[in-house]
């Protein structure tokens, strides 16, 4: 019997070309870039699959991983995993893997991209001149605010909540501007508290006296709703939140209120609560810049994360260890022993 790689989205041509070359073969179960995939079409296809490699877009959960009896690997076409139960895979002896660390610049990059681009109202002054309604320059048109130093010579200060690499890579990038860094990460303490570019803060405390807040959390059970109504009335009402971690991070329907009312000066996103889809009213703030989930989104990124998948997926089909699992001790499982046992027979 042949082996059989399911993908459950296209991905970018050099990560196909290295799963074409393991010498099983490929089904892709979506090549529409802009379509979801079936949720029974996939559920069928893995039955038989001997490998998955699976986007953020679909959830590979318990009763997913349950009906693939011959899966040795699942390999993630992203660093988050939170759309894999990977408690259930490690209980079924299956090892997960995923692509860290290749985006960590290009993500840190775009948030910069967003913060100057809410500062300074650049989407609004595009659609301005693109409506062609331009026509005099004035003192008063499109008014920000500075996110360097400035005339008033003040150090402007840059929240981060989550200092893992993509949050150290932000803070790095801030001594461009001359901004003072604080951040929050509970399980990062030692290595803010030993880091040049940032000094500790609590959470609280971060908030009240940040201008910019970003977010770099991992999505957990505690950070889900981090940023509720709470956390934005605690925020200056000149400050702006960007988030370019998790949607969920932020109760949207709160935010477009503290939008609306003026509880903050605006916010820039990357990613949403119910992705695709935008709370209602969002869309309609005009102190708000929106992007469709492009952290990673540079050429050279997309497609060494594509490689790294798929060199995940080579190393599963050969019941080898992946070079980035996620789930470390399920090679070590009993119940992963038995699986690949069985698979052997």
């Amino acid at each position: 019997m042949s082996l059989k790689i399911v993908v459950t989205r296209r991905i970018p041509d050099p990560g196909l070309r290295i799963l074409r070359d393991s010498g099983a073969s490929v089904l892709i179960l979506q090549n529409n870039p802009r379509a979801p995939v079936d949720r029974a079409a996939l559920m069928s296809a893995v039955a038989d699959a001997d490998v998955l490699v699976a986007l953020l877009t679909e959830r590979i959960d318990d009763a997913l991983l349950a009906r693939a009896k011959r899966l040795r690997g699942v390999a993630n076409f992203a660093v988050g995993y939170n759309n894999i139960d990977v408690d259930a895979a490690t209980r079924l002896g299956i090892p997960v893997a995923n692509t860290p660390g290749v985006l960590t610049e290009t993500t840190a990059d775009l948030t910069w991209a967003l913060l100057l681009a809410i500062a300074r109202r650049i989407p609004e002054a595009h659609n301005y001149m693109v409506r062609g309604e331009y026509q005099m320059w004035g003192p008063e048109l499109f008014l920000g605010e500075d996110v360097g130093r400035g005339p008033d010579g003040e150090h402007r200060t840059l929240g981060i909540i989550g200092f893992g690499r993509i949050g150290q890579a932000v803070a790095r990038r801030a001594r461009g501007f001359d901004m003072r860094v604080v951040a929050f990460d509970p399980n990062m303490r030692d290595a803010i508290a030993a880091s040049h570019d940032a000094e500790w803060s609590e959470f609280d405390d971060l908030l009240r006296q940040s201008d910019f807040v970003s977010l770099h959390a991992l999505l957990t059970d505690e950070t889900r709703h981090l940023i509720g109504e709470r956390e934005l009335r605690l925020m200056k009402q000149r400050a702006y939140l960007i988030n370019v971690a998790r949607g969920e991070m932020i109760d949207e329907r709160v935010l477009v209120r503290a939008l609306q009312e003026d509880w903050i000066a605006g916010a820039a996103l990357d990613v949403y609560e119910r992705e695709p889809a935008m709370a209602q009213g969002l869309a309609e703030c005009r102190n708000a810049v929106f992007v469709p989930h492009i952290g990673s989104a540079t050429h050279s990124t997309r497609n060494r994360m594509a490689t790294m998948a798929a060199t995940n997926a080579v190393a599963h089909l050969n019941v080898q260890q992946a070079p980035n699992p996620v789930n470390h001790a399920v090679y070590d499982s009993a119940a992963y022993r038995e699986r690949i046992g069985r698979l052997a027979v």
